[in-house]
């Protein structure tokens, strides 16, 4: 059950079918001017409430940090509209209109919630959207060489794939432990290139990518960005840990160590690379290891490559926050940091990138087109990482809100930067 598609297929198809019903059933009733009169009343009165319940949640008190998008709105309103003609429904109807009527009310709030769901396209199974971290063991490839053994030069120079390489990458989970941080974190996903998956793989670049919050490793969504650019390059691409920085997907530990959260930081920049050397066969070169984020991640993979160049020389932000806690600043402030705005402050990006300089580091920022809010902030802390010295590419995803077209189209347009430096691909 727990991986039951609820973004597309047949259960949702179902689902909207089922509500559909519900909708022409409460709508058909013998004809009567009182009925016609009631319905179109309802129908108007109905999204009416519905758009100004957006208005006031969306812009007013500003509740949803990234916009809904079209789509969205659309399931709002129509929810809305099903909810009110279940509601006159109940009125001057047999009793089994009624118990109709309710159960109407049950599929239109289902449907919709499946249907928002699918707009954003983050959660795509059940137990995704119940936060459920499913154990999927994979198999890893112990390393096989030092580093000192490493060939010179770019990867993609000297690796020539074996007939047996398979097409695709493979995904799956390992249990990263928090050795040094004590960090209690969720089971992390693992994405495998095809490169990694033959006999004796060459020691490929690492990425240590964060999802945002509320959210879990999930490791699909980069096979999905990244198997086709890895069939283009001869099934070369980074090795990807989705690590939880999070620990519970209704938390926000701001990525740092803190006596309420514990040691995320220590964790992600410590326990994560040194389980990576440990069990991947990956290059231990700082200048092929890459911190990236979605969304909350994005802002701590900003943060990370700031405070520690020495570990990440590349940095992907994607639809990243300005800095970690930006969406809840005054909730932060209060809760981490006892209401000390210099500490706060001393953990910002650009705040940090100001006084620093960072020659070698190559960081790419993008945001959804359709998502002006997280667009900005991509934008400043571009600015940002560019005047600090940085190799800095800002992408606007076409078409894109704040969902896994997002993240998708944005690690996609990373992995053309990316590729080059990380010696998968010649540079131009």
């Amino acid at each position: 059950m727990l991986d039951v598609n609820i973004v597309s297929g047949p259960v949702v198809i179902t689902i909207y079918v089922i509500a559909a019903a519900f909708l022409l059933y409460l709508l058909i009733r013998p004809w009567s001017r009182w009925w016609l009169r009631t319905a179109l009343l309802t129908i108007a009165i109905s999204a009416a409430l519905a758009i100004a319940t957006l208005l006031v949640v969306e812009r007013g008190l500003k509740l949803i940090d990234a916009p809904l998008g079209a789509d969205s709105h659309a399931w709002v309103v129509a929810t809305f509209v099903g909810v009110g003609l279940a509601v006159v429904n109940l009125f001057r109807s047999r009793w089994w209109r009624k118990v109709l009527a309710v159960l109407g009310i049950v599929s239109f709030a289902l449907a919709a919630t499946v249907g928002i769901n699918a707009a954003f396209g983050i959660n795509p199974t059940v137990g995704a959207f119940l936060h459920i971290v499913e154990s999927k063991p994979i198999s890893v490839a112990k390393p096989t060489a030092t580093p000192s053994d490493a060939p010179t030069g770019p990867l993609y120079q000297s690796w020539k794939p074996p007939a047996d390489m398979p097409a695709l990458g493979r995904t799956g989970t390992q249990v990263i432990p928090g050795l040094l941080s004590g960090f209690k974190a969720r089971t992390a996903g693992i994405y495998l290139p095809p490169a990694a998956l033959v006999k004796n793989p060459p020691a490929l670049p690492l990425m240590i990518m964060m999802m945002g919050q509320p959210g879990d490793p999930n490791p699909a969504f980069m096979q999905q960005a990244l198997d086709a650019t890895a069939v283009a390059h001869n099934g070369l691409a980074p090795i990807v840990i989705v690590a939880d920085q999070l620990g519970n997907p209704n938390t926000d530990t701001l990525c740092i160590n803190s006596k309420k959260f514990g040691n995320v930081e220590t964790y992600i920049t410590q326990d994560v690379p040194n389980w990576a050397k440990a069990n991947l066969n990956i290059s231990h070169n700082p200048a092929e290891w890459t911190i990236a984020g979605y969304s909350n991640g994005g802002g701590c993979a900003i943060y990370y490559g700031a405070v520690h160049p020495d570990i990440f020389k590349n940095v992907v932000d994607i639809s990243g926050e300005d800095y970690p806690g930006a969406s809840e600043a005054s909730a932060s402030l209060k809760s981490m940091f006892d209401g000390n705005m210099a500490a706060y402050d001393a953990i910002k990006p650009l705040r940090i990138m100001k006084d620093r300089q960072y020659p070698g580091t190559t960081a790419i920022f993008t945001g959804g087109s359709k998502d002006p809010d997280y667009s900005a902030a991509a934008a400043r802390v571009a600015a940002g990482a560019r005047a600090a010295g940085m190799a800095t590419t800002l992408f606007s995803v076409p078409g894109a809100g704040h969902g896994a077209d997002a993240l998708v189209g944005g690690m996609r347009m990373a992995a053309g930067v990316l590729f080059p430096v990380l010696g998968l691909e010649a540079k131009s």
